[in-house]
């Protein structure tokens, strides 16, 4: 289809009165416009133009011009003829045919561009001159060999036979004879003067090509002067054979040859498109500069002492070669003046000449070592390597990358190739110094964006290409600015290189669509914070699997907890085909569930999700409906893949005997294999729990509560729990409505419990803030709130309320504190209102912005149920106190972007680590959870100074690190327990893609940024004293499998903790009042239980017991034996504490009074967690706990 493009009048008129032109008179149709029709347009402008200054174009003309609409299809005898003439027809048409470039056709232009121009032709031609130079000085080599002074000259040279000649025989007088004339023969004078012709007619060629007005600027060029001297005399020989012995210093054309060879290179480089070559080339010329220096030198000393020693050219060029380099034996030594003057005038040369040329070699070089240099093509076509491209590299990021991507084995022989526009930093390159890095770590300075700096990074060849963004910019929508045209650069030099893109802000994310893998940092970071409210230590379950470790932290620690929790910590998902599984091929034809459940019975791993071979989704936990298949490929959670593992079957005899079966991790000689445990304990006090499952979106009745059975609710032995059963029962599991929730529709519960989330419905959000989001189903209103009903600290036409008591809300507030309304707050609200959720069991959500959110965020938001925001600080008392803060289980501190970049590194975090400490003084009982942009900065988190147990982890965090542990923060407190997180801990999980291409996939199914139909999700189930007769963990996995389908992958337990006298005293008093301080601990407990209280931090002083020994032991090398007047200064320090904490308590009551809220509420006792991940089936369970689930989503 062709489209036309007229500046026309009324051509629609002049077209349709010639389609009502008869056929038989149509003339030929032609390609250009006639004359006429020209003639007529024109007039037609004219006259519409008659009136006005300018012409006028008419838009609604300038239209596709249709074969089948406008213009009539040709006559077929006019086809035919086209077909057969081609353009013959329209020769009488008076057309003028212009050539261009004409400059080019003259006889001067095409020699310039043969001999010049034309890179191929160039070429050869500085080839064939340096071939010339070097035969020329061949010829002189022969001529020197074939010369014997000492020979009588029969036919001397007119000049010699003019001259006066000295007597041989006196050793005082130079003889002038044999420096002016040589015995040169007819077959070497005639090939040299056959070169010579050729070289001189050449050089005669190329002046009159390169003359640009001054002839004289080509006459003085060096070059031409050496030519002039080396063919004029040979040509004048032809004239004048008397002149056939003259002396001509052919071996000056070295320094022709020099000058070719540099050029015919420099073509050679430009017909390879090779730019980077200019530390090459120095080298180059360096080393032809130094062989021409001993060439020159030893032929002229040769040649001068003919008139004196008689030195042969091999003496000669051991003279200078021992000359040059300064060693000067002085064996052999010129014995005439002229050749001694010859000596100093190559000294001198020399002296000026290589101190230039080192002095270029040393700047190229240390540019190049700037720069990087380039990565080698062979290299890139035999070894294989990655690029990791960075607006900025620094040492923290460098060092996550090389441990994550060099922890597989497979990859211990790929390069990595950094590539990185600005100069490396010092640290770095001490880094890369290190020989187990700068054997396969190579920096290169450049640009994405330059395909030259690509192509020295051998990008095309590349196995994979990492494009990071800077997160600690200012503007970090710039940063996502830059880090697309990296990748778009990167796409379209290499198309085939697998792309690994990191971006900041989630609406950035469909520019990079195209990537292999893309990692969102906003979405996955609020997602995760959001989980951390509802399923306690989401981040430090995320951060262990996606860190590559051997398990080996932590195993000299004399602590339990922490020996099993850093050995666990090396627990990653793997993925296995079911038919070439050990672990999984049994399990051919049963249910999801049965083979998830004695798995991990069996054999300690935790079988999580699996997919279809015909189906690209990942499913996790399809539940008992799904039937396991041969081409099934499993994922599950182990220390190590299978193929890595060796199956000993100690436990065949206890099975065929009838005893109990209790898996191979219970023998206590070997290591448990039992998938991920990450235990944390805060503060070395007693334990209490959390669990974490993948569920079933719409769980049934009985697996919010595990029942005591009645029938062996009174017998001493375990009471029985169902068998997990091959192939699900259909009435055991019934399928349910997705729209509906089951949990809502009970009719046993109060009126009051049922007008919570009465009026929500589900459906998916109308407004998404940005482009790409994933569709969640959720808990929504049914009608939109109005803007000013989102404002919670103000009062609108609709409602009169200003603060968090006013609302009355049933359940726990959660507090989200962070600068501004970014997009990526979307995806915190949406996992705390999916449609899963419980409705009674929503927390409403307070937004706590330092600047007002928009139209286009609150339009985003208002659809959801107990959404509210409120314009403040978190350092600002009175803003805490009117969100509601003191009604709140969870305050969320984002980190804000103005603070993330700081004159001196790691200090970003001050501000909020500072205010985090404020309100965690001011508020004990409140969780806390903070984001922080250097991990490294988590140990201050609730900073405690005079705390032993607290230093103690320090000293192993220490010892860990000083072995090289990539995860020695995992044991400070606040990371175990959840309560501080860092997205830099996320950019393994890019990393580790490279080898698990559906790690990203997993965990954004985990966190509920993906929701697939089938696939589970996950939540935790609170263990309480009732549930206590399942007694083990097996058990509890076999209770959730048979009844609701439910995999738990993990239990977290919490454990009070007073912030009060009792604990400085027992951290203060750690040698001689230990005795003293057990037994009041035990005494505590003792109340504790009376009482029937669990915020009392010794309900388990045994193990509180132990855990105050082992940090005694570790503090005791410090610790000095306190005198009875420091014991006593300890204690006024006590006393000053506790005023210290009712003066605070003072403080916040005072400001809520002056507030008008009621002081009911402040006060409460913290509770300090830890998490087990998949524990072994033998763990006892205790009151508290949770249980972290993944249920299963039935079908609809």
């Amino acid at each position: 289809m062709n489209i036309f493009f007229n500046l026309r009048g009324s051509v629609v008129r002049q077209i349709a009165e010639e389609r009502a032109v008869p056929e038989s008179v149509m003339s030929p149709p032609r390609r250009s416009s006639s004359s006429h029709g020209d003639r007529t347009s024109t007039e037609t402008l004219q006259r519409n133009n008659s009136s006005n200054s300018g012409v006028i174009l008419d838009i609604s003309s300038l239209k596709m011009a249709e074969v089948d609409t406008e213009v009539p299809p040709l006559p077929p005898r006019y086809r035919f003829r086209d077909l057969l003439l081609g353009d013959q027809t329209f020769q009488n048409d008076d057309r003028v045919q212009v050539e261009f470039y004409v400059n080019e056709n003259t006889f001067k232009e095409r020699l310039k561009l043969f001999f010049i121009k034309n890179q191929r032709s160039s070429l050869r031609i500085r080839l064939f001159n340096f071939s010339l130079k070097i035969l020329t000085c061949a010829l002189y080599i022969l001529r020197v060999s074939l010369d014997n002074p000492d020979d009588f000259n029969p036919n001397p040279c007119a000049f010699c036979r003019n001259n006066t000649c000295m007597n041989a025989t006196n050793s005082d007088k130079i003889n002038w004879e044999l420096i002016f004339c040589v015995n040169r023969r007819d077959p070497v004078w005639a090939i040299q003067v056959s070169v010579a012709l050729i070289s001189f007619l050449e050089t005669m060629l190329i002046t009159y090509l390169s003359y640009k007005g001054n002839i004289w600027e080509q006459i003085f060029q060096i070059s031409f002067i050496l030519e002039m001297i080396n063919t004029v005399p040979f040509i004048i020989t032809i004239f004048w054979p008397p002149l056939r012995n003259i002396f001509v210093p052919v071996f000056l054309n070295c320094w022709l040859a020099k000058g070719a060879l540099e050029n015919m290179i420099n073509d050679f480089h430009r017909a390879i498109q090779r730019t980077h070559s200019a530390m090459f080339n120095q080298v180059f010329i360096l080393i032809c500069t130094l062989l021409c220096l001993v060439f020159t030198g030893a032929c002229g000393i040769q040649h001068l002492e003919r008139a004196g020693k008689h030195l042969t050219l091999f003496d000669s060029f051991y003279f200078c070669i021992v000359t040059f380099s300064t060693v000067g034996y002085g064996d052999v030594t010129p014995q005439i003046w002229p050749s001694q003057l010859l000596v100093v005038i190559l000294i001198c040369v020399a002296l000026v000449v290589l101190p230039l040329q080192f002095e270029e070699l040393a700047y190229l070089w240390m540019e190049s070592q700037k720069l990087g240099g380039n990565y080698s093509r062979h290299r890139a076509q035999t070894e294989k390597h990655v690029v990791l491209c960075v607006s900025s590299l620094k040492i923290d990021l460098l060092m996550d990358f090389l441990n994550e991507f060099y922890a597989h084995p497979r990859l211990q022989d790929y390069y990595v190739v950094i590539l990185c526009p600005t100069e490396i930093d010092i640290q770095v390159r001490r880094i890369l110094q290190i020989p187990l890095w700068s054997q396969r770590v190579i920096y290169l300075q450049g640009s994405a964006l330059k395909d030259q700096d690509l192509m020295r990074a051998k990008m095309d060849d590349a196995e994979a290409c990492f494009i990071l963004s800077s997160r600690n910019e200012v503007d970090r929508t710039a940063a996502d600015h830059q880090t697309i045209l990296r990748a778009w650069a990167a796409k379209d030099f290499a198309p085939n290189c697998p792309l690994y893109v990191q971006i900041l802000k989630p609406e950035n994310k469909f520019h990079v669509k195209f990537a292999d893998h893309v990692v969102c940092e906003e979405e996955f970071k609020y997602a995760m914070l959001a989980l951390n409210c509802v399923c306690p230590a989401t981040s430090t379950l995320v951060t262990l699997l996606v860190h590559t470790s051997r398990g080996q932290e932590g195993q000299m620690s004399p602590e339990q907890w922490q020996r099993t929790y850093g050995r666990c910590s090396g627990n990653e998902v793997y993925h296995i085909r079911l038919c070439d599984s050990k672990f999984f091929g049994e399990y051919d034809g049963k249910s999801f569930t049965y083979a998830s459940f004695h798995a991990h019975k069996k054999y300690g791993v935790c079988l999580i999700g699996v997919k279809r071979e015909d189906n690209k989704s990942i499913l996790l936990n399809p539940g008992p409906r799904h039937i396991m298949a041969a081409a099934d490929t499993c994922y599950y959670i182990n220390i190590t893949k299978e193929e890595n593992s060796a199956f000993i079957f100690k436990q065949e005899e206890k099975d065929n005997k009838g005893l109990p079966v209790t898996g191979l991790y219970d023998a206590p000689s070997r290591l448990p294999v039992h998938s991920i445990i990450a235990s944390m304990v805060d503060q070395a006090t007693s334990y209490g729990t959390v669990a974490i499952d993948l569920q079933n979106p719409d769980p049934p009745e009985e697996s919010s509560k595990l029942t005591l059975p009645t029938e062996n609710g009174a017998g001493s032995r375990r009471p029985s729990i169902a068998p997990v059963l091959e192939i699900a029962d259909s009435s055991a599991i019934l399928p349910c409505d997705l729209l509906s929730d089951q949990s809502e529709d009970e009719t046993n519960q109060s009126d009051e419990e049922g007008s919570v989330g009465s009026d929500f419905v589900k459906g998916y959000p109308p407004n998404s803030p940005y482009i790409g989001s994933s569709p969640t189903l959720c808990h929504l209103l049914p009608q939109k709130a109005p803007f000013c009903c989102l404002r919670l600290d103000k009062g609108c036409t609709h409602n009169s309320f200003e603060d968090a008591k006013a609302y009355g809300f049933k359940n726990k507030l959660i507090i989200v504190s962070a600068e501004t309304a970014g997009n990526g707050l979307y995806n915190f609200i949406v996992p705390l209102r999916a449609y899963y959720r419980p409705r009674k069991e929503l927390n409403p959500i307070v937004l706590l912005l330092d600047y007002p959110p928009d139209n286009h965020f609150l339009e985003a938001i208002c659809c959801f149920p107990m959404v509210y925001f409120m314009a403040g600080t978190i350092d600002n008392l009175d803003n805490l106190l009117q969100c509601g803060i003191i009604y709140a289980d969870n305050l969320v501190v984002v980190d804000k972007e103005s603070t993330m970049s700081a004159e001196e590194d790691y200090m970003a975090d001050a501000k909020t680590i500072v205010n985090v400490q404020t309100m965690f003084r001011l508020f004990p009982s409140l969780s806390i959870i903070t984001e922080l942009t250097h991990p490294s900065n988590m140990r201050f988190m609730q900073f405690r100074a005079k705390d032993c147990y607290s230093l103690a982890l320090s000293k192993l965090e220490k010892i860990e690190r000083d072995k090289g542990s990539n995860l020695a923060f995992m044991f400070r407190l606040p990371f175990a327990a959840g309560r501080v997180f860092s997205i830099s801990m996320l950019d393994t999980l890019l990393y580790q893609s490279f080898v698990k291409d559906y790690m990203i996939a997993i965990i954004r199914l985990l966190l509920g940024l993906d929701t697939t139909p089938g696939s589970g999700y996950l939540c935790a189930m609170k263990i309480t004293e009732e549930d206590l007769w399942i007694r083990t963990y097996g058990r509890l996995f076999q209770k959730l499998c048979s009844s609701s389908a439910e995999i738990p992958i993990g239990i977290y337990r919490t454990e009070s903790h007073m912030f009060s006298t009792s604990e400085s005293q027992v951290s203060i008093n750690v040698e001689q009042g230990a005795e003293h301080s057990e037994r009041r601990d035990t005494w505590k407990e003792k109340t504790a239980h009376r009482n029937s209280t669990t915020s009392d931090q010794s309900e388990h002083p045994l193990l509180r017991k132990k855990s105050m020994q082992w940090a005694r032991r570790l503090s005791r090398k410090s610790a000095k034996p306190s005198s009875r007047a420091e014991r006593i200064s300890q204690q006024r320090l006590n006393l000053y504490r506790r005023s210290e904490r009712q003066e605070l308590s003072e403080l916040v009551k005072n400001r809520m009074k002056h507030l008008g809220l009621p002081t009911v509420g402040y006060g409460r006792t913290p509770k300090a967690p830890h998490h087990l991940m998949n524990p072994e089936c033998q763990r006892d369970e205790r009151p508290s706990e949770h249980a972290v689930l993944c249920p299963h989503q039935p079908s609809s």
